[in-house]
């Protein structure tokens, strides 16, 4: 895979939505765990938001590591309680792969593209222009700190992003 496209498989779409993970089996779980972390109850007046640019996807394990990156950022410079952040979004996408074998004498013994449905190989969240990808509210002063958070966050997400700023929502 070329470094300068990472996850281009998994980034577009073109087919429907593959949701249903009552009629799938071996979906792998969401890496995600939890969508809340830092002081959920407290007031901060300053929200900043990751949106996506373009239409896309992004898969559970880009997210997890947005979240990671992101947190541990803001935990260090303004403590646990000093931040809410927010992950806006499920990963419900169901992702298929067609494995192929790669080693001699392999293709006597697959079909290449013949019946080439796939099994599940992780999930991934869709997004639409200018959808928030994460949340970040912090107090008044510290919105360089959130803003640095999120700019590493960018990093890991494979698609092209911007920061916006703004007060918090009612919801």
């Amino acid at each position: 895979m070329p470094a300068d496209r990472p996850a281009k498989c998994y980034r577009r779409f073109d087919t429907p939505s593959y949701t249903r993970k009552e009629y799938i089996r071996g979906v792998p779980g969401s890496k995600i765990v939890k969508f809340d972390y830092g002081n959920t109850k407290g007031e901060f007046p300053a929200k900043l938001s990751l949106v996506t640019l373009e239409i896309g996807q992004i898969r559970h394990n880009a997210l997890e590591a947005a979240r990671v990156i992101a947190t541990k950022h803001l935990a260090l410079n303004l403590g646990e309680m000093g931040y809410h952040l927010k992950i806006k979004a499920f990963p419900h996408q169901v992702l298929r792969e067609n494995k192929m074998m790669a080693f001699a004498g392999a293709d006597r013994i697959q079909d290449g593209m013949r019946r080439s449905f796939g099994k599940p190989a992780g999930t991934a969240a869709r997004f639409r222009f200018l959808q928030t990808i994460i949340e970040v509210h912090v107090p008044a002063d510290k919105k360089d700190v959130a803003k640095r958070a999120l700019e590493l966050a960018m990093a890991k997400v494979p698609m092209p992003t911007r920061i916006m700023e703004g007060k918090p929502s009612a919801a």
